[in-house]
């Protein structure tokens, strides 16, 4: 497959997922969402490097154009699903750090303890919870 044509199906997936996201976050409680978050994949694809870096390339393009914008955690979310239907684990972490007087959040993504989605700015917060599956 072209590589313009994977690009145009991952957008298409990860603004699908995105959008999905931010509804479900307004609309399910959060306490279905994070179980739902826990769940392991039904199947496991061990050797998904690439998919990977599909996923992590897409879910950060989608989100950074003007039309979605979407926040850490709808893009934690859905990048989260991207990987599970692809049958790969991963650990959505939830995080916070001081901003002055304020509380900042922040949620990522690790697969096999590397950050996927949101790792450039989760060195400065301190994890507060993981959801997700570590087996690999």
């Amino acid at each position: 497959m072209k590589v313009s044509k994977m690009r145009r199906i991952y957008l298409r997936e990860a603004t699908f997922m995105l959008i999905l996201a931010m509804l479900s976050l307004r609309i399910v409680s959060h306490r279905h969402i994070f179980a739902w978050a826990t769940r392991s994949p039904h199947r496991i694809c061990r050797f998904a490097a690439d998919e990977v870096r599909w996923v992590s390339w897409a879910v950060e393009t989608a989100a950074a154009r003007g039309l979605i914008a979407a926040a850490g955690l709808p893009r934690a979310l859905a990048a989260c699903a991207m990987l599970r239907r692809r049958g790969i684990p991963c650990r959505l972490h939830l995080g916070v750090a001081r901003n002055g007087e304020n509380l900042a959040a922040h949620a990522w993504v690790e697969v096999e303890h590397e950050k996927v989605v949101g790792g450039m700015e989760a060195d400065r917060f301190t994890p507060i919870a993981e959801f997700g599956s570590t087996t690999s």
